[in-house]
């Protein structure tokens, strides 16, 4: 059996098509990735030890309509040459995770009666899978709230959000060593998201005195690239705080950071909270406010009404609902076990394989 995945533009779209590549591959299936020539996916498929093609794809901006034909050339072209590399490889069946190369990937796996599926990471559907849907074979989502792009339901499955096998590789004990935070501790997990984040950032620095006011408490703050040296001077932590409150612009050990940590502040991307959820990690959500359809807070409210995190609006991170929030999360063990076991209900870690079943099933017809 050969399975072709594909997605582009974020990781978001890129991780979990890469853990259910490693499911897929558990049980001998070929899996081969189309992507774009010069994403992201173009490094980390390669990286993941996955085959891949790349193919031109892009988006058209509404607010200028002449974009659009080059946009849609760009579709049909792709379309021909994935018909080509269809006849050669002759895959079983066609994933989609989301980002315009999707369209012409998937297009040429109609007109070749190939099944195709499609995941959908978010609360709200994204425009390419939004298009794909109406004639996949299977829609498979992460969240119910995602279905109501669709006229017909009748083909839909919740999977969740499939995570990558090295996200549970990490250990509390591992994790603790690198970070070098004492095993007794309580470890606070911040991170704003790969561009960080300035007004969770600020709120935190705000806190300062309030958090390491905690004896036993250490913060792991994972700033974004372009805010490192904004929260260094706004910290103006002494070489004694700075055992207690580390600060990184961005960390590739993200797996051993939430292995480590009792409980995070996040922003609410699709990946982030599929993480958190899989490692049963209290959290306190943030949610981007301008992510599209607002969808962020959507993705949030899944996890709050399970009972596994707690958010405050964007527009409130600065204020005493915010700190009164955290120094709760921070001071009840009683409550964040109660989270934890809220998390584990949600079943994250067996997203790969659910979804893997369903792959499989539709290719097999």
């Amino acid at each position: 059996m050969l399975v072709v995945l594909s997605g582009g533009g974020t990781a978001g779209h890129i991780n979990p098509a890469l853990a259910l590549a490693e499911v897929l591959t558990s049980r001998g299936v070929e899996v081969v990735y189309a992507g774009t020539p010069a994403g992201i996916e173009s490094r980390l498929v390669p990286e993941a030890g996955l085959p891949f093609k790349g193919f031109e794809a892009g988006g058209f901006n509404r607010n200028h309509p002449l974009t659009l034909p080059k946009s849609l050339a760009k579709i049909q072209k792709s379309t021909k040459a994935a018909r080509a590399w269809f006849n050669e490889i002759k895959p079983d069946a066609v994933v989609g995770f989301g980002g315009y190369v999707c369209i012409p990937v998937a297009r040429a796996a109609e007109q070749m009666h190939i099944p195709v599926v499609v995941h959908e990471q978010n609360s709200v559907m994204g425009m390419a899978n939004a298009y794909l849907a109406k004639r996949a074979q299977a829609v498979c989502l992460t969240y119910d709230h995602a279905a109501k792009a669709l006229k017909d339901t009748s083909r839909v499955h919740l999977t969740g959000n499939p995570v990558r096998a090295q996200v549970f590789d990490a250990t509390r004990a591992s994790g603790r060593a690198y970070f070098d935070i004492p095993e007794d501790a309580l470890m606070l997990l911040v991170t704003g998201g790969s561009l960080g984040a300035r007004h969770l950032n600020s709120a935190l620095v705000k806190l300062k005195d309030t958090l390491l006011g905690y004896d036993n408490l250490f913060i792991v703050h994972v700033t974004g690239p372009k805010e490192l040296e904004t929260v260094q001077t706004e910290l103006a932590l002494t070489d004694e705080e700075q055992k207690r409150w580390k600060l990184f612009g961005y960390t590739d050990h993200m797996g051993d950071a939430m292995a480590a940590a009792d409980l995070i502040v996040s922003r609410a991307g699709a990946t982030s909270l599929a993480e958190i959820s899989a490692r049963a990690l209290p959290a306190l959500l943030v949610p981007f406010p301008y992510a599209t359809e607002d969808h962020q807070t959507m993705n949030a409210q899944a996890c709050v009404q399970a009972g596994a995190a707690k958010m405050i609006a964007d527009a409130d991170v600065e204020s005493e609902a915010f700190a009164t929030t955290l120094c709760e999360m921070i001071e009840s063990a009683e409550l964040r076990q109660r989270m934890r076991e809220a998390a584990g209900q949600m079943e994250t870690m067996q997203a790969a394989e659910r979804l893997a079943d369903i792959v499989m099933n539709v290719a097999q017809g």
